[in-house]
């Protein structure tokens, strides 16, 4: 299945299914538990409809915003996700190319393949790094200066993981941390000649870069993903997140909020912006779709603070409806990864190339000029 014949992000997912092994493909695609949260993600934005003005002039739109300190082209941000070169050799920093040709902002994340530095010099677009307060806060207060001497332009601290959701695609495959693959996925991973072929062609074997060095100060025997599963730490309170921001002085992003509680948190202790958040349903399965939470959320914490909606987003007209509801912007992992996993940086620029498009065409069919009209006028919950 080429990139061409790709006409949404669903046939990129398909895609990209056939290409990676079982084991890769379920590692992107599944989540937790029975897997409610994840199909209540893209499901919550069909409570609403979008009522469209006619008769005005779209000749010209500006789909531009702000966000996080950084002008882009567009309302919607690449997720941090962790070990691209798994999925494709030309990892992160095909990722982060593809999200700077397209104008818009690319999530580094902690569980990387790809060092901070590496994608710093080779993508001149903006970069935010995904951090966690760790067991050893001397990593995390590392990780900050390496970014600031990176010149990253924002930090985006992950919340929602005191322990990792019970994935059952990934227990069967045994794409688990550390890995455990069974007989079955050795087999499926031999089937698979492109994937096979570009992973042994193309060393070293992907690892989590960023956090290996601090091997030297462990245990001889332990592994790097070991290591870092090690340092999730279930003691971390909203006083660590206060201190982390301490240590920053650029944008700073809470992810992971799901109630009116936590955003309120965030706002108190100087948080720039949070992103409504459920891991992708990847965490607790049950738990509220982002979406259904904006409203309730924007109203409590007003303007003052940017609003970030990140799951379940699979076509434009969910971005038009997120921004309508009262976010600054939106954002995505599952969408560039099928790319990325298809085609490297041709795949996940597709991909970001298909939704920008369909955010275009949608606020051109709403009668919207400026993503900054969008408003909860142009909303309405069907039969109401």
């Amino acid at each position: 299945m080429k990139l061409k014949d790709c006409h949404n992000i669903s046939d990129l997912r398909k895609a990209a299914e056939k290409r990676l092994p079982a084991a890769m493909f379920h590692y992107i695609d599944g989540a937790a538990g029975d897997e409610w949260t994840i199909k209540h993600n893209t499901n919550s934005f069909e409570q609403y409809e979008v009522i469209p003005n006619y008769l005005v002039d779209v000749d010209k739109i500006d789909t531009s915003t702000k966000v996080l300190g950084t002008q882009i082209d567009w309302p919607y941000i690449c997720s941090p996700t962790g070990y691209h070169r798994l999925f494709h050799h030309e990892g992160e920093v095909a990722a982060a190319n593809a999200a700077s040709d397209m104008g818009t902002i690319f999530c580094l994340s902690t569980l990387s393949t790809t060092t901070i530095e590496e994608v710093a010099e080779k993508s001149k677009g903006p970069k935010v790094f995904q951090i966690y307060v760790l067991k050893d806060r001397s990593i995390s207060v590392e990780y900050i200066e390496r970014c600031k001497a990176a010149n990253y332009d924002a930090l985006c601290l992950t919340i929602d993981v005191p322990v990792n959701g019970r994935r059952e695609r990934d227990l069967r495959t045994g794409m688990t941390v550390p890995p455990k693959l069974t007989l079955k996925s050795y087999l499926n991973i031999a089937s698979k000649f492109d994937w096979t072929l570009n992973y042994l062609t193309h060393p070293p074997t992907p690892s989590m870069v960023n956090i290996e060095h601090r091997l030297k100060d462990a245990a001889n025997d332990i592994s790097v993903m070991d290591f870092m599963n090690s340092q999730f730490d279930r003691t971390v309170t909203w006083k660590d997140a206060e201190w982390m921001i301490g240590q920053w002085d650029k944008a700073f992003a809470v992810k992971g909020i799901l109630s009116v509680e936590d955003a309120k948190r965030a706002k108190d202790i100087g948080a720039s912006a949070i992103m409504i958040s459920n891991h992708g349903g990847r965490q607790l399965d049950g738990c509220p779709a982002p979406f259904e939470m904006l409203k309730e959320i924007r109203d409590a914490v007003g303007d003052s603070i940017e609003i970030i909606v990140d799951g379940g987003i699979r076509r434009g007209i969910h971005v038009i409806k997120a921004l309508a509801m009262g976010a600054n912007a939106c954002m995505g992992g599952r969408p560039y990864l099928y790319g990325l996993s298809v085609g490297g940086y041709k795949g996940a620029k597709y991909a970001l190339q298909l939704l920008k498009d369909e955010v275009e065409q949608s606020m051109i069919l709403t009668g919207v000029k400026n993503v900054s009209e969008l408003n909860r006028s142009f909303l309405r919950r069907p039969g109401e």
